[in-house]
């Protein structure tokens, strides 16, 4: 790994050496938490966790031949030399007694990790696309992957590593001949952006929406703006910034450290002047919201939904425009379509590379996977919930053949105003042509409330647990459903789909 070096490592993330002086200039061959990957030549940090502390496994990866250890505590059986005594010297004469390999002591092995990641980065000098927002940061890296992926050697974030342990962990990923990052990164507190983006200091910034999400500890959505706009903290000096202008709270923001952002988004007022009277100076990549007659450079229109198969449009840039289909359903898969449109253009894709790109999206399991069984059509869509997440999928289930059926779960993180915003969920859903509804947990007692009281006509079934949900669930469903099964990650409602398919 280019630059990690041992007593690079320890300088950059504070850290006591104990180890082989000759061992000092080597560099580490990868970087991991998990024992079990733990290989010759790497790195080993040990996480101390609720249920399991990785301290307890450093014998056994030294025994697989890791160069190194990260940890908080000092081994049993070692000691150090005087001169090594300093948390910040690395003076590589320890002697780690009765040991089997090189140990470096911080007090934080999350932090020291983060640190390591920021330093890594800066050895390679690619580009990073930054990416967060309330709803859809997953669904729309995966798109702006697929788009850049057309031209570009892409590593992006895996599943929910987007936090500061799983930041770090992707990066550590990278290598020389990987040409640009994509990067989630995910927060519920403040302060927690911005040192995520000290660690990534993206070239590019994309937030797809600000919604009711974390409200518990952000307060309300102008507060989960100003956390989510933290990754300004550390935009590169020369990048941009790509926003959905559909959303009220993103469009009132101007400039950014004098970067005037690119807009994208569905918006009928946002007309075709600048399709047809763009030039070499003003490209959409670089389009202010007023050059295309609206407030949205890249836009989209002629939308035709297509069912489950995906949804149609035509979207427009100041390059020109292009028709494509997004193989994924929903209103906003074309939002993430025109995310990674901004995205490709601001990194010199051409349209033709961009349609390809969006085109070759691939699902993800648990987030609107569709699963095609002998009896029903599975909306996989169990990773997580929120309210603009939950409104997202009922519509698209609504765009389903034969009987269509909700199984609901409860959302977290959603403070004084839980209840509620269940209820209003209901009533949403209560609106909606889809068959059948079924709630369950705590809060969702309130959905039911709020379907009943929309349309008190409406199959709606009520489960206080999963539990009773799972027991009594194939005398619920029909061969021939449809069934979107949607719920906080808490509710692992991955279960419900494993009996569905079963």
């Amino acid at each position: 790994m280019k630059g990690l070096t041992l007593e690079h490592i320890a300088q950059v993330c504070g850290g006591t050496y104990i180890g082989k002086k000759e061992d000092l200039g080597r560099e580490v061959t990868m970087i991991t938490t998990d024992s079990r990957k733990a290989e010759a030549g790497g790195l080993f940090a040990a996480i101390k966790g609720e249920r399991v502390d990785g301290h307890d496994f450093i014998p056994s990866v030294f025994a697989q031949g890791a160069l190194v250890v990260l940890g908080e505590q000092e081994p049993s059986g070692w000691r150090k030399q005087p001169e090594t005594e300093s948390a910040s010297a690395v003076p590589g004469s320890g002697d780690p007694s009765g040991a089997a390999g090189n140990y470096i002591q911080v007090p934080s092995t999350v932090e020291a990790l983060g640190a390591i990641a920021e330093y890594y980065l800066e050895q390679l000098q690619i580009p990073v696309v930054g990416i967060t927002g309330s709803v859809g940061k997953t669904s729309t890296k995966e798109m702006i992957a697929a788009v850049l992926a057309q031209k570009y050697h892409v590593l992006k974030t895996a599943g929910n590593f987007n936090n500061a342990l799983g930041l770090p962990l992707t990066i550590f990923r990278l290598r020389e001949e990987h040409e640009i990052a994509v990067l989630e990164l995910g927060i519920n507190h403040f302060g927690e952006m911005h040192a995520l983006a000290k660690i990534a200091k993206p070239n590019i910034c994309v937030i797809t929406n600000i919604g009711e999400c974390h409200l518990e500890f952000l307060g309300d959505r102008d507060g989960v703006l100003r956390a989510k706009s933290e990754i300004f903290d550390y935009l590169r000096p020369d990048g941009a910034v790509i926003l959905n202008g559909d959303d009220d709270k993103l469009a009132q923001i101007d400039e950014v450290k004098g970067i005037r952002p690119v807009f994208f988004g569905i918006d009928e007022a946002a007309g075709t002047a600048g399709e047809d009277k763009a030039g070499d100076e003003r490209k959409a990549s670089g389009a202010s919201r007023d050059a295309v007659g609206g407030r949205n450079a890249i836009y989209a229109d002629q939308i035709e939904k297509k069912g489950l198969d995906g949804i149609a449009c035509r979207i427009h840039t100041g390059q020109g425009a292009f028709a494509v289909q997004v193989p994924l359903p929903g209103l906003h898969m074309v939002r993430n379509a025109l995310a990674g449109t901004a995205v490709g253009l601001q990194c010199g894709l051409t349209l033709e590379q961009i349609r390809a790109g969006i085109e070759s999206l691939q699902p993800l399991g648990g987030r609107f996977n569709i699963v095609r069984t002998e009896d029903y059509t599975i909306i996989d869509d169990c990773y997580n919930a929120n309210p603009m997440s939950m409104r997202g999928s009922l519509e698209v289930l609504q765009d389903a053949l034969g009987r269509k059926v909700a199984i609901l779960g409860d959302m977290g993180e959603l403070g004084a105003d839980e209840a509620r915003i269940h209820r209003e969920l209901g009533e949403f859903a209560g609106g909606l042509d889809i068959d059948c509804c079924i709630c369950v947990g705590t809060l969702c007692r309130h959905m039911a409330d709020g379907i009943a009281a929309a349309n008190p006509e409406r199959e709606t079934l009520y489960f206080g647990d999963p539990e009773g949900l799972l027991e009594a669930l194939p005398g619920l469903v029909r061969k021939g459903d449809t069934i979107l099964v949607k719920a906080s990650h808490f509710m692992h409602f991955e279960r419900v789909v494993e009996r569905l398919k079963g």
